[in-house]
Parts: C-alpha cells; sequence; structure tokens
C-alpha cells in the first residue's frame, strides 16, 4: 500500500465532532433558519419512536441547541415545507432541497419493495394502490387506521400489516404520497404535490448526478470516510456506485487518500478526503458534558465510534451466557472530544421526574466532585427539556467502569 497523509486521532476526532456539529459552543435558538441550517449541516435527523426521555430527532438536536424544544420541529416540518420526511439508512427528517435527489431512490425501490413485500406482507397491497390514492385525492390526507376498513386486522404485530396500510407505506416510500403530519407518532399521508413544494417536487436529477451529490455531500458531512461509509450516508446508492465515484474521483485528483489513526493504538484505516482536510485542524470542543441519543448521527456508526473513540456502545459478558451489561437503551455522555460514559435514565411523565438508575464511567475516566456536579447540572437541563421537574437518583447510581 502506498503511504498517504496520517491524521492523528486526537485531530481525527476534532474533525470529525466539527463536521457533526458537536465541537461548537451549545449555543443558538433551535428554531426558524437556525433550526433548518443544522439539519442541513447534519444532511438529516434520525426519526424514532422511543421515548424514554425524548424522542430521538429532538435529543439529537437538543444535544447541539439547548434551547430547541419538541415544539420547534412543526414550523419548518409541517407548515413551511423546508424539511420533509423520508428514509436514508432509517426514516429521517431531511432538507426539502434534497428531495429530487430521492427521486433515484423511488424509481429503484418501485420494483425492488412490490417483490419484496408481495411475498413479506400479506397478499393483495397491489390491488389496494389506487383506491388509495383516489381515496386520499378526494378525501385528504390520512392514516393507516383509515384505509382498509374492510380488511382485517391482526394480532400478529406491528409488521402484520393489513393490504391497505402496506399500499400506504409503498406509496410513500416510492414518492406518490408524503407525510403530511404525525399526530403522536402516526403518520398522515398525502399527494406528494400537496405536500412537497412544486419547485422541488417535479425537479428530476440524472441518476449520475445524484450520485456525484450523494458522495459529495457525504464526504463532506463525514470529512473522512472509505467508500461504504460514504454509500451508506445516505443509503441512496449501491457500495459499488460509491467505490466507483472514490476511485474517479481520486484519478481526477478531487479527493485524496489519507490513513486515519485508531483511538486504540491499531493499524491507521486508509480513507478518502477531499485535499484540504489535510491542513485543518478542527476546534477544540466544549467541555461541557452533553446527553447524546443512542442514534446520534456521530455514533450511529458503532464500529467508527470505536475506531475513533474507543467507545462500544453495547459490551456483552458471555459467562455463563451472552448478556449485555448495560440496559438495551442507555444515552452516551460526551465531554469534549471524549465520550466518557454511558447512562440509564428514564422519565417517570405521572411523578414529572427523570429517574436515573445508573452511570457506567468508561475505563480511565475518573469521577470527581467536579465531574459529577457537571454531570448532574447537565441532568437538570434534560430534566427540563425533557418537561419534567425533580431528578431522582437510584441509591447506586454512580458506577464503577467495566473491564472490557
Amino acid at each position: 500500500m502506498t503511504t498517504a497523509p496520517l491524521i492523528a486521532n486526537d485531530r481525527a476526532r476534532r474533525l470529525f465532532l466539527q463536521r457533526h456539529a458537536l465541537a461548537d459552543p451549545p449555543a443558538g435558538p433551535g428554531k426558524g433558519s437556525d433550526l433548518c441550517d443544522l439539519i442541513t449541516r447534519l444532511g438529516f435527523v434520525q426519526v424514532d419512536s422511543i421515548n424514554t426521555v425524548a424522542r430521538a430527532h429532538d435529543m439529537i438536536l437538543y444535544a447541539r441547541r439547548p434551547a430547541y424544544r419538541a415544539k420547534n420541529l412543526f414550523a419548518p416540518l409541517e407548515k413551511h415545507r423546508q424539511l420533509f420526511e423520508h428514509w436514508t439508512h432509517d426514516a429521517s427528517v431531511i432538507p426539502v432541497q434534497y428531495f429530487p435527489h430521492w427521486q433515484l431512490r423511488f424509481d429503484r425501490d418501485r420494483e425492488r419493495l412490490r417483490k419484496q413485500w408481495q411475498s413479506w406482507r400479506r397478499e393483495g397491497f397491489a390491488e389496494k394502490l389506487d383506491d388509495v390514492v383516489k381515496h386520499i385525492s378526494d378525501s385528504g390526507p390520512v392514516c393507516s387506521a383509515e384505509v382498509g376498513a374492510d380488511e382485517a386486522r391482526s394480532s400478529g404485530g406491528w409488521w402484520d400489516w393489513h393490504p391497505s396500510k402496506t399500499a400506504l407505506e409503498y406509496l410513500w416510500r416510492t414518492g406518490t404520497l408524503s407525510v403530511t403530519r404525525r399526530e403522536g407518532f402516526r403518520k398522515y399521508y398525502d399527494l406528494t404535490e400537496r405536500v412537497i413544494p412544486n419547485d422541488f417536487a417535479t425537479t428530476r436529477y440524472d441518476p449520475q448526478e445524484t450520485i456525484d451529490w450523494a458522495c459529495s455531500a457525504a464526504l463532506d458531512r463525514l470529512g473522512f470516510a472509505k467508500s461504504g461509509e460514504i454509500a451508506a450516508f445516505w443509503a441512496l446508492i449501491t457500495p459499488a456506485e460509491a467505490k466507483e465515484w472514490c476511485a474517479r474521483a481520486l484519478a481526477e485528483r478531487r479527493v485524496i487518500e489519507v490513513d486515519i489513526a485508531a483511538s486504540d493504538g491499531s493499524a491507521p484505516r486508509r480513507s478518502f478526503a477531499w485535499s484540504e482536510t489535510v491542513d485543518e485542524d478542527g476546534p477544540v470542543a466544549p467541555n461541557r458534558i452533553r446527553v447524546l441519543s443512542p442514534f446520534d448521527p456521530a455514533l450511529r456508526d458503532r464500529k467508527r465510534a470505536e475506531r475513533l473513540f474507543n467507545f462500544h456502545y453495547r459490551i456483552e459478558v458471555f459467562v455463563p451466557e451472552p448478556k449485555r451489561i448495560y440496559g438495551y437503551y442507555v444515552f452516551p455522555l460526551l465531554e469534549g472530544d471524549t465520550l466518557i460514559g454511558r447512562i440509564d435514565m428514564k422519565c417517570d411523565r405521572a411523578a414529572g421526574d427523570l429517574n436515573v438508575k445508573a452511570f457506567w464511567p468508561e475505563a480511565g475516566v475518573k469521577m470527581g466532585s467536579g465531574r459529577v456536579k457537571r454531570l448532574e447540572t447537565e441532568l437538570d437541563r434534560v430534566a427540563r427539556f425533557a418537561g419534567v421537574g425533580e431528578v431522582i437518583y437510584a441509591k447506586d447510581w454512580l458506577r464503577g467502569a467495566v473491564p472490557r
């Protein structure tokens, strides 16, 4: 392998956190244009239904804008249509100016999902497509509970969809419908032309233009990446397409290869980056402790988090049988450019409390009185953000680090 510039681990962390808006001071109004600019900078924000403290998208935005509140997302998403909801690696809120690039996904999913869902879902959804479109065209937005009234509902779980529900999801995933609003966490669908502003709904790009955009925009937001990571960022294009783009961009000297030093001293990882990245030195991240969502874009790729931060989200023991040491859903804590531990906590909304069950510091992180006080101060802020009052600590909440 040829030699390449080496980016030391501490500098790689700073660059990575800067790209993910976690190296900035946690300040700003967290609404209006500031909120839209933040989401555009991140690229998208994953939406998730888990609400132990707050929903994932709200936690992601709060970590960067402590003034943010869940209600702030309503205006840009549902009123002004500056954002739209669709699929990246999962359901996400995305800047509406990127909607034309999702036409490539719509085109590719049209046949792929039809074939998959004919075997994965109950029979008959394809026959419901025209009926569902006509119903929405005539009567306005609907949720899944409002279509297919004559179809049997099963108790077989979330994924046992009745045919008209499957048709709704298929029409959304392939671009005919768009999510116009959510009530609670239930999606309401309308015709795309009644949700997405016309300039974006009718614009189409050549597939190669979308591939070029997806790769460039992903590299902008990652700072450095292998081709597979570039493909996975938006999940719009194939790994082969990203690999071909990287090879072409390297040959044209638009990108360079760099070696990224690992946090554990293992062999550096060869990646692609813009040439100017070699000379960048990201800002020192603020020392304030921040609670991150497990779905935070900086942590979504668990393997990358291990390489960059030596942070293993889930640690298992295998004696006498495999089990997680930590709970299924714990919140990582960031201090400066270091992930210092994880916390198990949950809101009791009836009592109006935030209950802290346990905090486990990472190996080598000392929980002196000053750091404990900063953590408690941040948890007070999180409680206010979540709309509850007092923070209640379990008797043995401050645990020791678990050796790997």
